[in-house]
C-alpha cells in the first residue's frame, strides 16, 4: 500500500469514533490520494468506477466529507462554488484561472509576512485564512 500513513491515520479516526473501516474506503481514499491537485467528488467517482463499478457516488461523496473530518483532506471552493478536495498539507494559496478553470498553488513568505504585520497593528489574531487569485493563465489570457 502507497499511502500506509494516510491508511493509518483514517483506521485510527474511524477506530476513536466507532466507524467501520471498510474496503470501500480504503479503495477511495488510495484514488483520492493518487489523484492529487483539486479533485472534486464526481472526477474521483469517474476514476474508481472504471475499476470498482459498485462503488457509487454517494460512498465517494461521504468518504471525501469524512477524510476532511479525519484532517486527511481539506474541501476547497472556488468562485465556481464546486466542491473540490485536496491533500491536507502545509498551508499554500491559490491562483485560479476564469477562463480554463486551472489551479495553481503557490507560497509566498512576503504575502505571509504582510498579512502577519497588518494583523498585528490592529492587534487580530489570524487564526486561519485564504488566498485565492483570480484571473487568466497565459493560455486564456488575452494580450
Amino acid at each position: 500500500m502507497a499511502h500506509e500513513l494516510e491508511q493509518k491515520a483514517l483506521a485510527q479516526y474511524l477506530e476513536s469514533h466507532n466507524l467501520k473501516q471498510t474496503k470501500q474506503r480504503e479503495v477511495i481514499l488510495e484514488a483520492f490520494l493518487e489523484a492529487g491537485g483539486h479533485v472534486t467528488g464526481e472526477d474521483l467517482y469517474q476514476q474508481i468506477r472504471e475499476h470498482y463499478p459498485r462503488i457509487g457516488y454517494t460512498t465517494v461523496y461521504r468518504s471525501l466529507k469524512l477524510f476532511v473530518e479525519a484532517s486527511l483532506a481539506e474541501e476547497r471552493r472556488f468562485d465556481d462554488g464546486v466542491a473540490r478536495y485536496e491533500i491536507e498539507h502545509k498551508h499554500h494559496d491559490h491562483l485560479v484561472c476564469l477562463g480554463c478553470g486551472q489551479i495553481l498553488e503557490f507560497e509566498s513568505a512576503v504575502i505571509e509576512q504582510a498579512q502577519k504585520e497588518v494583523a498585528d497593528g490592529m492587534s487580530f489574531t489570524i487564526l486561519r485564512h485564504r488566498h485565492e487569485l483570480y484571473g487568466h493563465c497565459a493560455e486564456c489570457r488575452e494580450d
